[in-house]
């Protein structure tokens, strides 16, 4: 497969301004490098801040523009703080990508009160805390975008172990349309992306639950697991410009054509 150094980038944002949360690593990793490759300037932010800082340096390495912003997407007050900051660094915000999440796993009894709080509050509630602390600043762009990530978990035939994670993603979907259909009048686009990549979580599946993990990816049409950058990131970047600027509202699976949405 084509590496990163050989494909032109999907989408031209030259001058936009982005905030990435989610972005020390593997998908969130992939869209700020693709969203940084086309031209965008980047705050990226997460908890962890030697991870920030690798991919910023990576970025300005490959000639883009990238500042590291440490934030718990789970506390409401750090992110009203990450997204001030943000517009205040940038001059402003034209895109935003909601990646952070911390997903709660296991079956419905062993999921306790205190995993689900961690779930929906920094899935859906930050998701939806962030959309309105940009608001405004959204509001003043002419290109305003916001991509929320999803997951095709709530498709699987067999949810068993899944149903808290996909219960926080579908709430996160249910925000994205919301968002597209009322400020659509504002000139913001909110798009949903449901991916499958081979970020730290697919590696820790695969390592983990080998038989289960197999067979999934057996019913994959493609045949991989989609590349953080080239698959996912480049994906966003092209929802992001303006040859997407009649979409919103969706929900756009990013699987290797794995998931069906009905």
């Amino acid at each position: 497969m084509a590496d990163a150094a050989t494909l032109e980038p999907a989408a031209r944002l030259e001058g936009r301004r982005a905030l990435v949360t989610g972005a020390g690593q593997g998908v969130g990793r992939g869209i700020a490098l693709a969203l940084a490759a086309s031209g965008a300037r980047l705050v990226i932010a997460g908890r962890t801040e030697s991870k920030l800082i690798d991919c910023c340096e990576e970025i300005v390495g490959r000639g883009g523009t990238a500042t590291p912003l440490v934030c718990d997407v789970g506390d409401g007050e750090q992110v009203q703080a990450c997204v001030k900051e943000t517009i205040a660094r940038l001059n402003g915000l034209d895109i935003l990508v909601n990646n952070a999440h911390s997903v709660p796993l296991g079956r419905l009894l062993e999921v306790d009160d205190k995993l689900w709080d961690i779930g929906m509050g920094t899935g859906p509630l930050a998701t939806f805390r962030f959309m309105k602390a940009a608001y405004p600043a959204l509001c003043e762009s002419k290109h305003a975008a916001i991509i929320n990530l999803g997951s095709s978990s709530a498709l699987r035939w067999d949810t068993a172990t899944y149903g808290v994670y996909a219960a926080t993603k579908e709430a996160v979907r249910a925000l994205t349309r919301a968002a597209a259909n009322e400020w659509g009048g504002q000139g913001i686009r909110a798009n949903c992306v449901l991916p499958l990549a081979m970020s730290p979580g697919m590696e820790w599946w695969c390592e983990n639950r080998p038989k289960e993990s197999q067979a999934f990816l057996a019913t994959v049409p493609l045949g991989r697991v989609g590349d953080c950058e080239l698959d996912i990131g480049r994906a966003v970047a092209f929802l992001c410009g303006d040859d997407a600027r009649y979409i919103t509202g969706q929900s756009l699976l990013l699987d290797g054509g794995q998931a069906r949405l009905g």
